[in-house]
C-alpha cells in the first residue's frame, strides 16, 4: 500500500513538473524555482492587454482562496453598475410642524449605507439643518438604518482581533468607518483622556500610571481592554504604564454603535450651533407622511474604490457590496442580493469563469470565497479596455501608495505596477497590471494557497513582477 502510494506520488510529480516546464518560460523558471513553494499550490496568470494568448497560464482555472483581491470584483462591478461619479445621498426629513424656527415633532436620518460618512461632515449637515429654519427640535433625531439587513453586532469576529477597525461590521448609518479614537496626554500624574467625539455610548476607565523614563517599550503605549455588554454597550480599561515624555497617543478601536455615534456627534454639532434637541435617539423607519428637507451627498464612487483598493479598506468593500444588493433589488439589502447583484453584473460580460466563484462579503475577510486567477485575468483585461488608466490609478501604485508603498520601493517597477493585494492565513495573493521593458502592459495575476504562503508568497509574487518588468 505505501510502494502503491509513493508511486501515485511520484507521478504526480512529474505530471506537476512536466506542465510547469510547459507553462512557465525557462527565465521565470529560474527565478521562482527555488522557492518553497509546492507550484501545485499556486497560480501565474500573466497575459498584454492587447493580446488574446497568455504568456503564462500555470493553472489559472484552479479555485483558491483570493482574500482581499476579491475586493476587486466589489469594485469593479460597482463601477460598472453605478459609474465613477455616483455618491451617496443620506436624506434629511421631519415630521409634525415647523414654526417660527421651533421643531414640533422628530428629525428623521434616512441612512444610505455611506462609507465615507465622518466627523468632518457633521459641520455641513448641521449647517442645512439651520438654513433649513430649525432652531430646535422639540422630538427625537432618529435614524432609519434599515436599508442594510445585517446582523446588529460591531465586528465580523473573523479573528481574535474583535476591536480592530478591520473587523468592522457594515451598517447604513455608518460613522467613521465604525471608529472609536480615544486621545491619551501625558500628564506629570495622571494621563489626560478625551474622546474625538462626545459618545456617551461607552465610557473609558483611566487606570494609567505615569512614570519617569524614556517613552519606550512597556512605556510607549498603554494597554488596552474592552468589555461589551448584551446591550452593545462598552467600557474601555486603560492600564499599565505610560511615560511621562510621550506625545499624545491615540487609540482607534470598535467600540460604538455607529447609529450612536452619528447621534451624539450631530447631536453636539447642533447645540453647539444654538439648536437645541429636547427628545433622544430613536431607530425606526422614516414614515411616509415625512417632510423632505435635504440631502448630504457622500465622496464619489471614484474615491472611495480607490481607498478600497489603495487601503484594502474592509468595511468600505463591505459597505459597497451591500449597496448593490440595494440599487439592484428592492426592500432592504442582504449578502445573498448583494452577491448576487456582483455576479450578475460580472456574468453579462462574461468575465466570470462558471461555478468558481463565491463572493462571502465582498471584502476578503472570508476562508469560504473562492476564484480563479483567470476570472481576475477577463476582469482586469476588461476594466483596463473600459476605462483604462482611470482604472488603473485606483489600485496601489507600487513604491508609490497603498499597501505595495514599500513592498516595491527601490524595485525596478517603482511606479509601473498597478496592483491589488490580499493576504489572509494560508494566502498570499496580488492582481493588477505591469508595465514590461517594452512599455506593454500585461495584466498579472499571481494567488499563492499554501502553508508557507505567509512566508515565501510575497517573495515568488515579487519575482514574477519583476520578470515581467524586465523580461517582457
Amino acid at each position: 500500500m505505501i510502494k502503491k502510494i509513493s508511486t501515485i506520488l511520484g507521478l504526480l510529480t512529474l505530471f506537476f513538473t512536466f506542465s510547469f516546464s510547459r507553462a512557465i518560460p525557462p527565465s521565470l523558471a529560474a527565478e521562482i524555482s527555488d522557492i518553497p513553494i509546492n507550484s501545485a499550490n499556486y497560480s501565474i496568470h500573466i497575459q498584454a492587454v492587447h493580446s488574446k494568448t497568455p504568456t503564462v497560464a500555470w493553472r489559472s482555472h484552479v479555485k483558491r482562496s483570493p482574500a482581499s483581491v476579491i475586493k476587486l470584483l466589489t469594485t469593479y462591478a460597482s463601477l460598472l453598475k453605478l459609474g465613477f461619479d455616483y455618491r451617496w445621498e443620506t436624506k434629511f426629513f421631519y415630521t409634525g410642524s415647523l414654526r417660527n424656527g421651533v421643531l414640533h415633532g422628530d428629525l428623521y436620518v434616512k441612512a444610505s449605507g455611506d462609507p465615507t460618512l465622518e466627523t468632518e461632515d457633521i459641520d455641513d449637515i448641521v449647517s442645512q439643518v439651520s438654513a433649513a429654519g430649525i432652531n430646535k427640535i422639540k422630538g427625537s433625531i432618529i435614524i432609519d438604518r434599515t436599508l442594510f439587513q445585517v446582523a446588529a453586532k460591531n465586528n465580523s469576529g473573523f479573528d481574535k482581533n474583535v476591536h480592530s477597525p478591520y473587523n468592522a461590521m457594515p451598517d447604513a448609518i455608518m460613522f467613521n468607518k465604525r471608529k472609536s479614537t480615544i486621545c491619551i496626554t501625558p500628564r506629570t500624574t495622571r494621563a489626560n483622556i478625551s474622546k474625538d467625539i462626545p459618545d456617551n455610548s461607552y465610557q473609558v476607565v483611566n487606570k494609567l500610571k505615569m512614570v519617569n523614563g524614556s517613552c519606550r517599550g512597556g512605556r510607549a503605549w498603554p494597554k488596552v481592554s474592552i468589555k461589551t455588554n448584551a446591550a452593545q454597550r462598552s467600557t474601555v480599561f486603560l492600564t499599565g504604564k505610560l511615560s511621562k515624555h510621550c506625545g499624545e497617543r491615540k487609540i482607534c478601536k470598535i467600540i460604538s454603535m455607529p447609529h450612536r455615534a452619528f447621534y451624539y456627534a450631530f447631536k453636539n454639532g447642533l447645540e453647539n450651533q444654538g439648536i437645541k434637541v429636547m427628545g433622544t435617539l430613536k431607530l425606526k423607519k422614516v414614515p411616509n407622511k415625512a417632510k423632505y428637507i435635504f440631502s448630504h451627498y457622500s465622496d464619489s464612487l471614484e474615491s472611495v474604490i480607490s481607498v478600497i483598493a489603495k487601503k484594502s479598506d474592509n468595511v468600505m468593500a463591505r459597505q459597497l457590496m451591500l449597496t448593490m444588493g440595494a440599487v439592484s433589488f428592492k426592500g432592504s439589502s442582504t449578502l445573498q442580493k448583494s452577491r448576487r447583484a456582483i455576479e450578475d453584473v460580472l456574468n453579462k460580460y462574461y468575465i466570470l469563469e462558471k461555478a468558481t466563484t463565491h463572493i462571502a462579503n465582498g471584502s476578503g475577510l472570508s476562508r469560504t470565497s473562492k476564484l480563479t486567477a483567470k476570472s481576475l485575468a477577463n476582469l482586469l483585461d476588461h476594466a483596463y479596455k473600459n476605462y483604462g488608466q482611470r482604472w488603473m490609478d485606483t489600485l496601489a501604485i507600487a513604491g508609490v501608495d497603498g499597501t505595495i508603498k514599500r513592498r516595491f520601493s527601490n524595485s525596478f517597477v517603482y511606479g509601473r505596477a498597478w496592483m491589488k493585494t490580499g493576504t489572509i492565513r494560508g494566502a498570499k495573493n496580488i492582481a493588477g497590471y505591469v508595465e514590461g521593458a517594452s512599455g506593454e502592459h500585461y495584466v498579472v495575476v499571481i494567488l499563492v494557497n499554501d502553508k508557507y504562503a505567509r512566508k515565501y508568497g510575497a517573495k515568488l509574487a515579487n519575482s514574477v513582477i519583476e520578470w515581467v518588468g524586465t523580461a517582457l
